[in-house]
């Protein structure tokens, strides 16, 4: 198990490039789910602030966000584009599907 200090070192030694494709979806839809983006669920709750500097360092220079739904799935959001009541719906009717199909 990995500490803070451990976790955030991992944060901010991560490439800009790895972190493109997220960029190009938050460009593009203003949200990015954990299935696309580099980082765990712990890196978000321990690291968001070295997250956002990461994506600032990738040519993302708006606010961000992240919020989670029941602690099955978060997503990184354009703040400026998205309110966090209409992510957590997005994020609820995504759980639903995939537990429909």
């Amino acid at each position: 198990m990995l500490n803070v200090e451990q976790l955030k070192y991992s944060v901010n030694r991560m490439s800009p490039q790895k972190v493109g494709d997220a960029v190009l979806e938050l460009r593009l839809e203003g949200l990015v789910t954990d299935d696309r983006t580099p980082f765990g669920k712990v890196h978000f709750n321990t690291c968001f602030a070295e997250i956002e500097a990461l994506f600032q360092r990738a040519g993302f220079h708006r606010p961000l966000d992240v919020v989670g739904y029941q602690g099955q799935v978060y997503a990184l959001y354009d703040s400026g584009r998205w309110e966090a009541v209409q992510v957590l719906r997005w994020l609820k009717a995504r759980c639903e599907t995939a537990e429909a199909g």
